[in-house]
C-alpha cells in the first residue's frame, strides 16, 4: 500500500466550540463525541480535535501518513534524520500512531490500522 494522508488532528483548548466551528466548516455532524476527542469524516479523510493536543506537544495540526508497518516505517524515519515526537501508542481496537519532528519542527504522524 502507498503511503495515503488518512488524518489531520488539530489541538485545541476548548473543544466545546471547536466542535461546533469544525462542524460549521465541514458541513458534517462528528462521528466520534468524546470528552478526550471529537472526530468528524468527511470523504476518506478524518479531521480530529484533541483536546489534549497541547500538553502532547502539537503547536499546530498535524497530519497522519497511513501507512502498512508503522515500526518499520518510524525506523526508516528516524534513520533519515527525524526525531520521534510521540513514540507508537495504541489508541484503541488495534489502532497505532506515532509522531516524528524534521529539523524544521515540522511534526508529522504515522498511522496503522488494524
Amino acid at each position: 500500500m502507498a503511503p495515503v494522508i488518512s488524518t489531520v488532528i488539530y489541538p485545541v483548548k476548548d473543544l466545546a466550540t471547536a466542535r461546533t466551528l469544525y462542524g460549521a466548516l465541514l458541513g458534517v455532524a462528528p462521528t466520534m463525541d468524546e470528552p478526550y476527542y471529537v472526530g468528524f469524516r468527511v470523504g476518506d479523510q478524518d479531521v480530529g480535535l484533541d483536546p489534549n493536543g497541547h500538553n502532547k506537544g502539537m503547536t499546530a495540526p498535524v497530519v497522519y501518513v497511513e501507512v502498512d508497518d508503522i515500526k518499520r516505517r518510524l525506523d526508516q524515519l528516524l534513520d533519515a534524520g527525524a526525531e520521534t515526537q510521540q513514540p507508537i501508542t495504541d489508541v484503541g481496537g488495534g489502532k497505532l500512531i506515532a509522531s516524528v519532528r524534521d529539523a524544521d519542527g515540522n511534526v508529522t504522524g504515522l498511522a496503522q490500522s488494524p
